[in-house]
């Protein structure tokens, strides 16, 4: 028990001396975040109007065939780039063929007919020719009372049978003549209907579509591909018909191809005056400028201008986004708090977007201060500091 005395005392003297350093120190204040702040203001927004749209080409054509007949060969494939009056499809000519021939024969059945034609036109007029001089002679000597009568009208008949005969001689001739131009156009005729069977690029430009194969039958007013010109593209954007008194032609509209991630300024170059009685809107043509990798059917945007208004606008760095949800930092005073002044989240909805600012629909009040740009670390109830 002697022993025990001294070491209880000792376990006093540690404990106490231990407890005293135990104690938790007290906490400093947290160090204020530098922040940079833009005070919330109305200013002049310009009033756009959004319609969407789509790429099509200026030019561009469907081809068809004339003639029902099968396909025999298709020398292209959709994308490849074409030449004016290259020929595309080719279709079975072997009938058409024979209407050629057969036409040809027949327009030269008719000219081996002009040869005797021609004899017999120089024969008749050899004949007219004797009976006229023997009329002669027969006429002066019945005018002497040296021949009979009948004598005379027996000339005076061969004179008229001669001039009959030829005549009719001239006849055929021009006969043969008519045969021969109507068998010309039944010849050009027969060769049009056999070049309908050789389909030709009417321009230079993309094979866009086609919808034939080798062995296909083709009937006339099938479409079989459809060509477009390249170089010439435009927007068909529809239009809400409420805003036609907006849209002008030469006005200057900005374009945005999502595809091509391009942002274009361009030019009102039609307005299709129908309205389309389902969709109420109506389909403005604009011209787009030369840009690589356009393509028909790409996806556009237009924005028309529709003058301005007065909006609260923020810039683009002040805003937060987390998935759905939009809010802002805006600096309180809490002058009974030793923090000072303070960031405070701010539900806002936000309407149309610029270059640099966005449109503040609610949450906000003019007069208010924003932290711009929005640090990633700040956090609801973070003391700042304002620095320019």
């Amino acid at each position: 028990m002697r022993f025990l005395a001294p070491l209880l005392v000792s376990a006093v003297l540690w404990t106490g001396c231990g407890g005293s350093e135990s104690h938790p120190k007290a906490a400093s204040p947290a160090l204020a975040v530098p922040v940079q702040t833009v005070t919330v203001r109305s200013q002049p927004w310009p009033d756009v109007y959004e319609a969407t749209g789509t790429v099509r080409a200026r030019t561009a054509t469907v081809l068809s065939s004339k003639v029902m007949a099968y396909v025999r060969q298709v020398a292209f494939q959709v994308g490849d780039r074409v030449r004016e009056g290259q020929l595309l499809v080719t279709l079975e000519s072997q009938d058409l063929e024979a209407n050629v021939r057969r036409a040809e024969a027949a327009g030269a059945e008719v000219r081996s007919s002009i040869p005797e034609a021609e004899s017999g036109i120089a024969g008749a007029k050899a004949n007219l020719d004797l009976a006229e001089s023997t009329f002669r002679r027969m006429e002066d000597l019945a005018s002497k009372k040296s021949i009979s009568n009948q004598e005379f009208d027996e000339a005076s008949a061969r004179l008229k049978s001669a001039l009959a005969a030829y005549e009719m001689s001239r006849a055929k001739r021009s006969q043969l003549d008519s045969k021969l131009a109507q068998a010309d156009q039944e010849i050009n005729a027969a060769r049009i209907m056999r070049d309908y069977t050789k389909i030709a690029a009417p321009f230079a430009g993309v094979v866009t579509a086609k919808s034939v194969e080798p062995g296909n039958l083709a009937a006339p007013g099938a479409p079989l591909l459809t060509v477009e010109r390249e170089g010439g593209y435009r927007l068909e954007a529809a239009v809400e018909e409420s805003k036609l008194p907006f849209v002008k032609v030469g006005q200057t509209v900005e374009i945005e191809l999502e595809a091509l991630n391009r942002r274009l300024t361009a030019h009102v170059s039609e307005i299709v005056p129908a309205v389309d009685a389902a969709s109420r809107a109506y389909i403005v043509k604009i011209d787009l400028p030369e840009v690589a990798n356009l393509r028909s059917g790409m996806f556009g945007r237009a924005w028309f201008p529709m003058g301005s208004r007065s909006v609260v606008a923020i810039p683009k760095a002040a805003l937060v986004e987390r998935g759905q949800l939009e809010s802002v930092f805006v600096v309180e005073d809490e002058p009974e708090a030793i923090q000072g002044r303070l960031a405070r989240t701010r539900l806002v909805t936000t309407g149309k977007r610029g270059q640099d600012a966005i449109e503040v629909l609610s949450g906000l009040s003019e007069g208010e201060n924003v932290i711009s740009p929005a640090s990633a670390g700040l956090a609801d109830g973070a003391r700042v500091e304002i620095r320019q």
